[in-house]
């Protein structure tokens, strides 16, 4: 049995507007005029640290927590794991999700080693729920479930409703991380969107240190669902429905416009209408007087935009929204030095934007040869969809600006410096200017303002395409970097170009995005063939785990089919178009070093790199709606500059 160990991270969850409406929309199965749920709910940053490996039993060391025995241990039976989970206590979480995994899927033991953890338990913050998605994760890694972030996310739901806990759904949106969700809740079933952060936004949240009764809250609130027997819990309805629709719907646009003003004033909001309408509910819990003196302290307010209760309220936790980084960090000393709670600050940043583009052009282009002895393939020509010749690299370039690219780098070979300098840096005779027509001076003026965008890094050696991509390590810097190939270009079925779309990705999901497209089951060794399972609805971004070079046709049929729209078989190939971050950089340096010292004597690919990646921290593969058309060989750049130019059917 390997004894291969993985790492795992999984964050507590801050409800930042919404809290209760999961479990009010759930009672939609028994009484329609409910009102579906809605919440805005993050991920933090504070979370639990393990270690994970396959064994022949369920075990778990927990040696950080300070809560229960050290350890536990047991087979792996869905019925003893189910009768530990039942009992409640500390390890009931984790035999819950363990049980369920037992029952539904084909699974052996693991060994779970929490080395670290920085999450508080019992304060509002889902301690229970990110130790279930803890466990689900290393059950998915450890046995190549190929589960999407939903997918772990229901199970970790479903585990914890094992327990005596029955915590609500909108607690295992940790499994989303660090970055906002709007979680509806309609009867048995939840949707799940991301939200953009526009802005950095600066929350500080702390525990009261007064305690709440969370049993009597839900218990006491429950008692006005699923129907309405009087105007108090009309009003409950109210608040938990309609109410609470409409403060979430708000939330989402100011927070995908930055506006933190106006969030922190609807914090304020929804507390009031907490206050006026669900507190009465249950008033010896939700009175809440330590809560509401903090809110009204003139030293917070100052600091704030606002604030209002987090989770279940009470005399739990108290959330505010910062005015900046600076008052961000007054404010933690104040309510740790001062107030003497323990406080936290999470700061939702967004994802920072792609305005540099990398290309490598150092090859020689033998699949073109002859022709590549007087012409880089790059600039073969092609007869773009606007009627105009031009080189194959001039249609990319002019698609990344489109596209809002800012800075583009070519990766060149140092004998070729001249030729590039001369084509994009000179400028065109004055004689050869004047002999153009009017619509082609005014290409030409274009093509200058692109031509600005353009830098050269020198590749001296080559040593495999991971290679030639760092050479652009400086010019990347900590910023996320697109990467093109030079002889590939890219044909949109929509107004926004393949490029763009790719860009848009990541601006949703912040992580290493690859673009792919179908390829057919036979062609499948010439390509490197990405699997994993669909993030969204319109099974366009995949969650990768997969990264395989060149398989044998029977290898793809049995491990790296991905399902379709329609139920088909998909199997994706690389579309010539990566958004690369720094950690992908950072592996790829590692892999550099080690060939400079001789510890490896294979190329450096980029393929490898990112499959580290994809292990570590996870990586996205993206279809865009559009086809690519490459230079690669005399067959490939036939049908580019036959078809291209034609407007898609």
């Amino acid at each position: 049995m390997s004894m291969e160990k993985i790492k795992l991270f999984a964050s507590g969850r801050l409800c930042l507007f919404g809290e209760h409406s999961d479990w009010a929309g759930q009672n939609r199965t028994m009484n329609a005029e409910v009102e579906p749920g809605r919440a805005i709910v993050t991920g933090i940053e504070q979370g639990i640290y393990a270690e994970a490996y396959r064994s022949d039993r369920f075990c778990l060391t927990d040696k950080v927590s300070g809560i229960g025995e050290n350890s536990f241990s047991c087979e792996m039976s869905r019925e003893k794991l189910k009768e530990a989970a039942q009992k409640g206590g500390y390890y009931s979480y984790v035999c819950g999700v363990a049980s369920y995994m037992c029952e539904w899927y084909r699974v052996g033991g693991i060994t779970i080693e929490i080395y670290d953890q920085d999450l508080p338990v019992q304060s509002g913050l889902s301690s229970s729920a990110a130790v279930c998605v803890l466990v689900a994760r290393a059950f998915n890694r450890l046995y190549d479930l190929h589960l999407n972030t939903e997918g772990i996310m229901n199970i970790a739901y479903w585990g914890e409703q094992r327990t005596p806990s029955r915590c609500g759904r909108l607690d295992q949106a940790c499994a989303y991380g660090v970055a906002p969700v709007a979680m509806t809740f309609d009867g048995h079933d939840t949707e799940v969107e991301r939200i953009p952060v526009k802005e950095h936004l600066y929350y500080v949240f702390a525990d009261l240190m007064a305690g709440k009764d969370t049993v009597r809250i839900l218990a006491d609130l429950n008692r006005g669902y699923p129907f309405a027997s009087n105007e108090m819990e009309e009003r409950l309805h109210e608040a938990l429905g309609k109410d609470n629709l409409d403060i979430t719907g708000r939330a989402m646009t100011l927070i995908s416009a930055g506006d933190a003003e106006n969030i922190g004033k609807l914090m304020t909001e929804a507390q009031a209408l907490f206050d006026e309408k669900v507190a009465p509910m249950c008033p010896r819990e939700l009175t809440s007087p330590v809560l509401h003196e903090t809110l009204k302290d003139e030293k917070i307010k100052a600091l704030t935009y606002g604030g209002k209760g987090v989770g279940s309220q009470g005399d739990g936790t108290v959330q505010f929204l910062a005015k900046d980084e600076k008052t961000q960090q007054e404010l933690f000393d104040y309510l740790t030095n001062v107030k003497k709670m323990t406080a936290y600050k999470l700061t939702l940043k967004p994802n920072s934007a792609v305005r540099k583009a990398i290309i490598p052009v150092a090859g020689f282009g033998t699949r073109l040869y002859p022709a590549t002895r007087g012409i880089k393939k790059e600039f073969c020509p092609v007869v773009d969809r606007d009627g105009i010749l031009k080189p194959v690299i001039l249609i990319l370039l002019e698609e990344l600006v489109r596209a809002g690219i800012e800075e583009i780098c070519f990766i060149i070979n140092p004998e070729e410096r001249r030729f590039y300098e001369d084509f994009f840096k000179k400028p065109l005779p004055l004689e050869h200017y004047a002999n153009l027509s009017e619509e082609m001076k005014q290409y030409e003026d274009r093509f200058r303002g692109i031509a600005d965008k353009v830098r050269f890094v020198l590749q001296t050696e080559q040593k495999g395409f991971g290679h030639a991509v760092y050479q652009a390590k400086d010019f990347a810097g900590e910023d996320p970097v697109m990467l093109l190939l030079g002889d590939t270009i890219y044909k949109s079925y929509t107004e926004v170009p393949c490029t763009k779309q790719l860009m848009q990705v990541f601006d949703t999901y912040g992580k290493p995005v690859v673009a792919v497209h179908k390829v057919p089951l036979p062609d499948v060794s010439n390509y490197g063939v990405f699997a994993g399972a669909w993030e969204d609805q319109e099974k366009t971004v995949l969650d990768l785990d997969r990264i395989t070079e060149k398989p044998t046709p029977q290898y793809a049929e049995d491990h790296l089919g991905v399902t379709g729209r329609n139920g088909e078989d998909l199997y994706l190939a690389a579309f010539g178009a990566y958004i690369l971050t720094k950690e992908v950089f950072s592996e790829l340096a590692a892999m550099c070093l080690e060939s400079e010292e001789g510890h490896s004597s294979e190329e450096v690919e980029l393929t490898v790199a990112l499959e580290r990646v994809m292990k570590n921290s996870g990586m996205l593969a993206f279809t865009p709606e559009g086809e690519s058309y490459d230079m690669g060989n005399v067959r490939a750049y036939r049908r580019t500059f036959v078809s291209f130019g034609e407007d898609p059917e």
